[in-house]
């Protein structure tokens, strides 16, 4: 069974950084895709980031040159780099690996932006 596990999530004031983790059980070029996703209360999960197995790249525009994805294929691992937060980045954020048909998601990680 696939697992992937988000960390790194916080309080923080505007215009601070944070950088989320996803942790994932097995070979992260096992998956067509890694991506970063966020979702609100009584909103709908909402695409923030991903990247591909050959290493392409897209953001969501509201956060296109604040937000960097990166990884770490020694370990299975898909960092999620945000800065100069906003209060509106607040929400929980889940990280998913898909293949063929299939999602796999994490739990999720806080991230609330307050002053």
């Amino acid at each position: 069974q696939v697992q992937l596990v988000e960390s790194g999530g916080g309080f923080v004031q505007p215009g601070e950084s944070l950088k989320l983790s996803c942790k994932v059980s097995e070979n992260i070029f096992n998956f067509n895709a890694i991506h970063w996703h966020r979702q609100t209360p009584g909103k709908a999960r909402d695409f923030v980031a991903s990247i591909n197995v050959g290493g392409r790249i897209n953001y969501a525009a509201s956060v296109r040159g604040r937000f960097t994805i990166s990884r770490d294929s020694a370990k299975n691992t898909v960092y999620l780099q945000m800065n100069s937060l906003k209060p509106e980045d607040s929400a929980v954020y889940y990280c998913k690996a898909n293949i063929l048909s299939r999602d796999y998601w994490g739990q999720g990680t806080q991230v609330t932006v307050s002053s």
